[in-house]
């Protein structure tokens, strides 16, 4: 094998691996030059300066008052919270997940938002699930699922812009993709306090889903249990989600 063949593997990960090292270094040491950077990775200074570049770019590092060093970004600050947040809300909702699971026999999954999407983070199944689908760490289309209109209800207003200025992918023939129709279905979310979808992620999977709200109101995640079409139908909706707001209530207490 040539070796263009094989570089295009091999490189993204020795610079991840360089990107990482950088800050540890910073975490280690505080302010460091590019050229002690350089030299504690084994690189030439203009390969150093170009991964700061980049992490300085993402606000995980930041150029310190003396000229030409660097120290830790208030980014990793910010992805820490959320990283931290996001542990919360799975350990809160663990049992919570088990037991209504256990109740209803499907499969329950608990969302966050991430970036346009909701990023399952935890999941339970339920008795009747001969074969279950493992969701956790899968992004799911906000439009598309009974979490994510959830989520994108009680989203801040710049995320429904950002989706309003996008086309809606159709995923199944049941897939909203019309903005107005969006719109109103995520006011009726609001409105009744709980989302729900008949086969519009994929066809003959049903889903309806509650908020998980902080003591101070905040939405942080979405509760949702999931299940075919023949036994989660439409007709059962209104039921299951009095059971998923009651359970999403108790896992938002435990948030504290």
């Amino acid at each position: 094998m040539r070796n263009d063949d094989k570089e295009p593997l091999v490189q993204p990960v020795q610079s991840v691996d360089r990107a990482a090292q950088i800050l540890e270094i910073l975490a280690r040491r505080g302010e460091v030059g590019v050229t002690e950077i350089g030299a504690d990775l084994g690189v030439h200074k203009s390969t150093a300066s170009r991964l700061l570049a980049t992490l300085e770019g993402r606000g995980l590092v930041e150029q310190a008052r003396a000229r030409g060093t660097y120290r830790l970004g208030v980014g990793l600050i910010r992805l820490a919270g959320t990283g931290a947040a996001q542990l919360d809300v799975v350990q809160a909702a663990r049992q919570v997940c088990a037991e209504l699971a256990a109740d209803l026999g499907e499969t329950v999954n608990v969302a966050v938002l991430d970036e346009g999407a909701a990023m399952n983070v935890s999941q339970a199944r339920g008795s009747a699930a001969v074969a279950v689908q493992n969701w956790v760490g899968r992004r799911t289309p906000l439009h598309a699922t009974s979490s994510g209109k959830v989520l994108l209800a009680y989203a801040p207003d710049d995320v429904r812009r950002d989706l309003a200025g996008q086309p809606l992918a159709r995923c199944t023939p049941a897939t909203i993709t019309d903005h107005r129709a969006l719109a109103a279905e995520l006011a009726a979310v609001r409105a009744r306090g709980w989302g729900a979808t008949e086969g519009e992620l994929e066809v003959g999977l049903n889903g309806v889903a509650a908020p998980v709200r902080t003591a101070a109101g905040e939405v942080v995640a979405a509760l949702s249990v999931s299940g075919p079409a023949y036994r989660l139908g439409a007709d059962r909706f209104p039921a299951v989600a009095e059971q998923l707001v009651a359970a999403a209530t108790e896992a938002g207490a435990l948030l504290g």
